[in-house]
């Protein structure tokens, strides 16, 4: 058996007791993670689809341990510029082992039910209680993407995380986003999530690349 699961905002073809290296996750090293967007299913030849993830089917891995990954030298010049940057980068990843692939129903029932989980999953977006942290001066969609995919997906949770572990998310996520300012981020967080429009847009008229004068 194997299966097609989405991890850390990348697609993987894993089966059991497989290593894959992944994206930086949360847990600890020896911890259990579970990813429930499961999108494919193949069990001896009975392919399972989605539509788009699986009602019921889950990947169960351990995490082995965290580490870096290779040096990425990114070099930019601008021709007859006299411009030219130098970085290098190196991707936090989590090495994980692949414990156990469940799935649920048989390929029919899949394709019965699956307006079904279509409509279900659809309701919880229109009551989200996401945030658009594009409102954070600074915040494009990029870097609102990463925070999300960090677990902080509203104002209240980036108003109680400091500006340096901001930072860290952000270039975890690409070295693109290293060079953002996240110095007020928290604080124009804490605004949004008190509904202090008006203070919070007299806060960003202050800001020079991102840092309050």
């Amino acid at each position: 058996m194997y299966a097609i699961v989405e991890i850390a905002g990348q697609q993987f073809k894993v089966a059991k007791d497989q290593k894959v290296y992944v994206h930086r996750l949360q847990g600890e090293e020896g911890s259990k993670v579970t990813f429930d967007n499961v999108l494919l299913l193949d069990d001896a030849g009975s392919v399972t689809l989605g539509a788009p993830a699986i009602e019921g089917a889950s990947v169960t891995a351990q995490i082995l341990s965290h580490l870096k990954g290779d040096k990425v030298i990114v070099f930019k010049k601008k021709r007859r510029k006299g411009y030219q940057k130098k970085n290098g980068h190196r991707q936090y990843l989590s090495e994980i082992q692949i414990e156990s692939i469940a799935g649920s129903g048989s390929l029919k029932a899949a394709k019965k039910e699956a307006p079904k989980a279509k409509a279900k999953k659809a309701a919880p977006k229109k009551s989200s209680k996401a945030d658009d942290l594009k409102k954070i001066e600074g915040a494009g969609p990029k870097a609102a993407e990463a925070l999300v995919n960090a677990g902080l997906d509203t104002f209240a949770k980036v108003a109680k995380t400091d500006a340096a572990k901001l930072s860290e998310i952000l270039t975890e996520a690409s070295s693109r986003l290293s060079h953002i300012v996240t110095d007020t981020w928290p604080k124009q967080a804490a605004l949004a999530a008190d509904g202090k429009w008006d203070e919070l847009k007299e806060l960003q008229d202050r800001l020079d690349g991102g840092i309050e004068k």
